[in-house]
């Protein structure tokens, strides 16, 4: 197996310099914001409107918020959220994804003592809403390490979201969210299961058009859903008009088809866009055992993985290099957002985005099915 920083270690030095990052981390890097002038144009992606004229992050690689709430059970220390967010600032990335729910306020709390600091109209910023978190001597038991001292309820009403939205801005220390998502609105929420179309409903009558209101009176530029299954999408666009989703482990190499038969047409036919999370299916693309943010990892899923790494092998291309590249193609999707846990892995992520992969590595997984033959590929 080609590991990340052999393989793009590689290509910087078969390119001279990677004009996007220096692939090989270092201390000093996360603390050099000056840097991120070199690579505006690389993580660039198109206009901030689609071809429907709705908003879409202009930024072609954002950075996911969850692993700085400490998600999976794994925590991290406030320094080196800091550094992992200062070193995703220092290598241009500009488009950053949070939520109250990870973490119960953390996340917020950590990118805002790095956003507060910065010109306001010089990053995208989205948060969510959903959920209300109130002051709590204990938090009750989530999957979250360590989290902050609140507890949460569900609310969708349009009261409860706007003040989940002025919520967030205290967390963060900033003045205003470009896009919010309607979060975990999903029936895969073991909070809800079938009862999401309840919730659903309830976020129809107060949700939905409180943030249409919201957008209208220019306090944030888009909406949509947060959400890791496809149902609420679909719902979504038959009776609101949101700009843009939030969909978490819908588009990867792993599990595509959907996406591209149903998910992809629904946006374009309504002029929105996609943003892709968890690209790596929670890690899964990176070697980790777990898949997703479930306890189960599917039947044949193992295999597949390990063809996919043999296919790459041969190839001398990196695994979770190709899933990023392969997740920021379609038309349809306005950026990727994979998470980070250590302070090197944002630069390698801006490094991944800019590498070369060789067409015939694309080829070879098509011939051996392993991904879909109309899936569009990195040229």
């Amino acid at each position: 197996m080609v590991s990340r920083r052999d393989f793009l270690s590689t290509v910087a030095a078969g390119a001279g310099a990677l004009a996007a990052a220096s692939v090989i981390p270092r201390a000093a890097q996360a603390a050099a914001p000056a840097k991120g002038a070199e690579l505006k144009d690389p993580l660039k992606k198109q206009s901030d409107r689609t071809k429907g004229g709705k908003y879409r992050p202009p930024y072609r690689l954002g950075q996911g918020g969850a692993p700085i709430g400490n998600s999976s059970g794994l925590a991290m220390t406030d320094d080196e959220a800091r550094l992992t967010l200062e070193n995703a600032w220092a290598n241009g990335m500009r488009f950053y994804d949070t939520s109250p729910w990870y973490g119960l306020g953390l996340s917020e709390r950590r990118f805002g003592q790095l956003l507060h600091q910065k010109p306001r109209d010089e990053y995208v910023l989205s948060s969510k809403v959903g959920r209300i978190l109130t002051a709590a001597p204990k938090p009750p038991k989530t999957a979250w390490a360590q989290p902050d001292s609140f507890d949460y309820k569900y609310d969708y009403s349009a009261s409860a979201t706007r003040r989940s939205v002025e919520d967030s801005l205290q967390r963060l220390g900033v003045s205003s969210l470009d896009i919010v998502f309607i979060h975990d609105l999903s029936p895969d929420n073991d909070d809800m299961g079938e009862k999401w179309t309840e919730y659903f409903d309830e976020a129809a009558k107060g949700a939905m058009p409180e943030l249409s209101k919201m957008r209208d009176e220019g306090i944030i530029k888009g909406w949509g859903f947060g959400v890791n299954t496809l149902p609420p999408i679909l719902r979504a666009l038959e009776q609101g008009d949101p700009d843009v989703f939030l969909a978490a482990c819908q588009y990867t190499l792993m599990q595509h088809e959907e996406s591209l038969e149903k998910l992809f047409p629904a946006c374009a036919k309504a002029g929105a866009s996609v943003v892709v999370g968890s690209p790596l299916n929670n890690g899964f693309l990176a070697g980790r055992d777990r898949f997703n943010y479930g306890g189960t990892i599917p039947d044949g899923f193992k295999e597949k993985r390990a063809r996919m790494q043999q296919v790459a092998g041969a190839h001398k291309v990196d695994l979770r290099t190709a899933a990023l590249q392969f997740c920021s193609v379609p038309e349809e999707v306005s950026s990727v957002i994979p998470g980070a846990r250590k302070a090197h892995q944002p630069e390698e992520n801006v490094a991944s985005i800019a590498a070369k992969i060789p067409a015939d590595f694309w080829a070879e997984l098509k011939a051996e099915k392993l991904i879909a033959e109309n899936a569009p590929v990195p040229a």
